[in-house]
């Protein structure tokens, strides 16, 4: 027997429409997390930005940390893409594929300053996701001593001193980008690119 086809609203699916609220949620709380921090993203607003009830809420989401917790998420999944693709490019020299991921990072977060603001300062104010922020910054850490292992071979650091060098790094451009998310420092983007690249290639290796 033909089991029977699930009914669509508007040509949507069921999983579809609730693809589509969850989005909606995860956007309403970015935005809300990021203009006024873990007091103003309670989930009564969130799902009043959303247009849902809490009964869509609780389709997707536990509770309102774990909603923070997959926007963070997603954030450090799209630099981590964006890194990698640009490092692993078949073209350009090692130099500029590693300014390349350096300014995929810088432009993620200062493009959409929403993002920058959640995933450096609201998600470092507010437990639990600063745990679960210091921990995506370690898991950074892992990939740019990997990634130098693999750029720079046998001139590359030895394990322990490139976990080290990669959470300064990591750690350094995070402090960077944050101070000039709150306007503490004269510097544009570029320049933000520009010094961390050289930052990198300048200890990366010996």
């Amino acid at each position: 027997m033909t089991p029977p086809t699930p009914r669509r609203y508007a040509g949507l699916s069921s999983d579809q429409r609730s693809a589509l609220r969850r989005e909606s949620l995860m956007e309403a709380g970015m935005e809300l997390f990021a203009a006024s921090g873990n007091r103003g993203a309670t989930m009564t607003a969130i799902c009043a930005q959303a247009k849902l009830t809490e009964r869509y809420f609780y389709e997707s989401f536990s509770s309102r940390d774990e909603l923070l917790e997959k926007i963070l998420d997603g954030i450090a999944d799209e630099v981590r893409d964006a890194g990698l693709a640009a490092l692993r490019a078949s073209d350009g020299t090692l130099e500029q594929r590693v300014r390349d991921a350096i300014a995929s990072f810088v432009t993620i977060l200062t493009d959409d300053p929403r993002k920058g603001r959640v995933a450096m300062i609201e998600s470092a104010a507010y437990e639990p996701l600063r745990t679960h922020r210091r921990a995506v910054l370690h898991g950074f850490a892992q990939m740019v001593a990997d990634e130098a292992t693999q750029m720079y071979g046998d001139r590359a650091w030895p394990p322990r001193q490139g976990q080290i060098n990669g959470l300064l790094f990591v750690g350094g451009l995070a402090e960077l980008v944050t101070a000039w998310l709150n306007k503490e420092i004269d510097i544009s983007p570029e320049e933000i690119v520009e010094a961390a690249t050289y930052q990198f290639t300048s200890t990366a290796h010996h």
